[in-house]
């Protein structure tokens, strides 16, 4: 039944008056018409598209809920990372954050966008041509889980942006969080029914929202503040952060109210102190405040580390702290090898949560503090999330109190324990070997950079070894494809091409061979560099420490590291199966430094290049140049791509010979012919 026009003109009309009066309940906390009206106005909108449901969109209000049950939630590879942010826990942490900043941006003062910092739920809105079409949490930060049906439920997230300006893909990111009122509300209706609330706010507004039934979600009282943006087609809607926020909320998204401009240190630690006095009367948690380089472009200019950005820190509040009793130290052994004291509490309530584990970090942390197994010890919870052992309360120290003494080898295969000097993390050295270290060790063995074996991902990897098909990278070669072709989504098809890989992956070279051993320390560089020194396996393996440290870039720290490697009988063995398997490459003279054509010489990378800066790197590095991140005296050359930024400036004032890929590229043809 095709709908008259008058009809289609009313919902429309019903769309944006119910769209207006959210934004002013919602976002603006000013609402202008009873709730009365405002269900009319709903009921009236529910009945026409009942009447008419081919004219239901999926940016229409009565859409909040309406999803069918999920099975499980699928993954989102996000378009940009969502980065974690480096933390302070005192003003000398954040006054060395502002000295930072000013000296890499070579300012005397830098303005801040500052803002409470939430305990919730880090999400990625996706607006494409204005309507919201998915909701992912942040997960590890590259992959998240897709909440969609979730995120549809919450009432001051826009199902359509306000306006007609806006990019036609915007991804917002945010904080999901449960108010108090309504935290308490809950819990004390599961209390009414007998049933476990939940422990604090952030727990709550996870479990929530991470609901397979999105009308469970939509019974829970969640809110959400947007703190930045991801990817963005088209103009960024400003060139500060503030004004980008600002932004956003013209677009009917919510932002913290609390959202303020600061002058340099004086200003964020004012504004520090004002929220920390007014925290307990805000009605939802936070764990301290964020500071963000307010200019786009500084922004831009400092960059990121792996993990957070140079330009923003959270300046956490001080944590709540309790006693128990130390009832044991037990030692895990992580994916890279390192061996993590635990400690086993006596359960105790830490900030609305229960306590039973914290990391102790390392032996010297442990002797440090003096932690001796039936203490009674100071518990924190770090930022109000990590639980963090403080130190002992020694009036209350027992008789029979024992040290603790990290195991000589390691508690999940046996192998020898090692600690390298001026480190102080104990590491099992059996990395080929170890249970503990099994999936990862495979995983960067068959990674892109290393073996490259397409078609062996993470999952089919897990699969391989909980089936107990691999234990060692070595016996990737023995598998066949019949076997193959039974495991979870894998065919026949997948199965021989699989198989085609791993037999063209036999074809090496030495340098991706050591760096696929996962060498604590050996990256892409430092393997090539000992590729081209010795040659070949042989006389490495035979290297001592001094020999090794003859190599350009090998230090003691690394030297020890490979000498350790190759002392393990495990080790060793793993590496004769993949001999016999058919592993080979190309044996080359011995060469020393002098032998590398860009021996000596070093390279900066800015602006935008035709290949991946890794790729270009890489090369550089093959050739014995050194890559490093910042332009100084000793630079050799600036390589300076499309829209180069402050670095070719640089470049210019230290007189620093600058070239383009053009150049980079004789250069590298001239030196392989060398």
């Amino acid at each position: 039944m095709t709908a008259p026009a008058e009809t289609l003109a009313r919902i429309a009309t019903l769309r944006a008056e119910i769209l207006y009066h959210n934004r002013q309940y919602y976002v603006l906390d000013e609402p202008q018409i009873p709730d009365a009206e405002y269900d009319r106005l709903l009921r009236e909108l529910q009945d026409l598209e009942r009447q008419y449901p081919e004219l239901v969109t999926l940016d229409s209000p009565t859409q909040r809920v309406g999803a069918e049950p999920l099975a499980v939630f699928s993954e989102v590879e996000h378009a940009l990372p969502m980065l974690s942010l480096d933390n302070a826990f005192d003003e000398g942490e954040l006054a060395d954050f502002d000295r930072r900043v000013r000296e890499r941006l070579r300012v005397q003062e830098v303005w801040y966008a500052a803002e409470p910092k939430l305990d919730g739920l880090a999400v990625s809105l996706r607006y494409e041509e204005g309507v919201l079409v998915r909701g992912a949490t942040r997960g590890d930060g590259r992959r998240g889980e897709d909440v969609t049906a979730g995120v549809r439920t919450i009432a001051t997230v826009p199902l359509r942006l306000i306006g007609e300006d806006y990019p036609p893909l915007l991804e917002v990111r945010g904080e999901v969080y449960m108010p108090k009122a309504g935290f308490e509300a809950l819990n004390e209706r599961a209390r009414s029914r007998g049933e476990k609330g939940f422990a604090n706010p952030r727990n709550a507004a996870a479990g929530s929202l991470r609901q397979l039934d999105p009308k469970v979600t939509a019974q829970r009282p969640l809110a959400v503040f947007c703190y930045g943006i991801g990817l963005v087609e088209g103009e960024l809607p400003g060139t500060t952060h503030d004004a980008v926020m600002r932004r956003l909320t013209d677009w009917g998204l919510p932002i913290s109210p609390e959202l303020q401009r600061v002058r340099g240190l004086e200003g964020c630690l004012r504004y520090y102190h004002a929220i920390g006095e007014r925290r307990e009367g805000f009605d939802y948690e936070i764990d301290g405040v964020v500071f963000k380089v307010d200019r786009l472009d500084q922004q831009q200019d400092l960059g990121s580390v792996a993990r957070a950005p140079r330009w923003a820190i959270a300046y956490k509040f001080p944590a709540l702290e309790e006693l128990t009793r130390l009832l044991a130290i037990d030692v895990q052994v992580g994916r890279t090898g390192a061996l993590t004291p635990v400690a086993r509490l006596e359960p105790v309530t830490v900030a609305g949560v229960t306590v039973t584990n914290a990391t102790l970090h390392n032996e010297d942390e442990i002797q440090r503090k003096d932690l001796r197994i039936g203490d009674t010890v100071i518990v924190r919870r770090a930022g109000d999330v990590i639980p963090q052992v403080l130190g002992v309360v020694m009036e209350r120290r027992p008789a029979e109190a024992a040290p603790f003494r990290m195991p000589r080898y390691c508690p999940e295969c046996g192998s020898e324990v090692v600690r390298v000097p001026g480190e102080a993390v104990s590491r099992c050295s059996a990395g080929l070997f170890c249970p503990a270290q099994r999936k990862q060790a495979i995983k960067h063995f068959a990674s892109r950079r290393a073996m490259d074996i397409e078609g062996l991902g993470d999952k089919l990897i897990e699969q391989l070894v909980d089936q107990q098909l691999v234990a060692s990278p070595a016996d990737l070669y023995w598998l066949d494809a019949a076997t193959l072709s039974g495991l979870e989504r894998m065919g026949e098809k997948s199965a021989r091409n699989l198989i085609q890989a791993l037999e063209e992956s036999k074809q090496a070279t030495l340098s991706r061979f050591l760096y696929a051993l996962g060498i604590r320390e050996v990256g892409e560089a430092t393997a090539q560099a000992l590729a081209h020194h010795f040659g070949d396996l042989e006389p490495l393996r035979a290297a001592a420490v001094e020999e090794l440290q003859q190599v350009p870039d090998v230090g003691p720290v690394v030297a020890a590291q490979v000498v350790a490697f190759f002392r393990q009988p495990h080790n060793l063995q793993v590496i004769e199966h993949l001999l016999q398997a058919g592993i080979h490459w190309e044996v080359t003279e011995r060469v020393g430094d002098e032998g590398m054509p860009l021996a000596g010489r070093t390279f900066v990378l800015t602006g935008t290049l035709s290949r991946p800066r890794g790729e270009i790197k890489q090369r550089l590095e093959s050739l014995g140049a050194k890559v490093t991140g910042s332009v100084s005296r000793k630079t050799s050359y600036l390589v300076a791509g499309a829209d180069a930024g402050s670095k070719l400036g640089d470049a210019h004032a230290l007189r620093v010979p600058v070239l383009d890929e053009a150049g980079l590229n004789e250069l590298l043809a001239g030196s392989a012919t060398d």
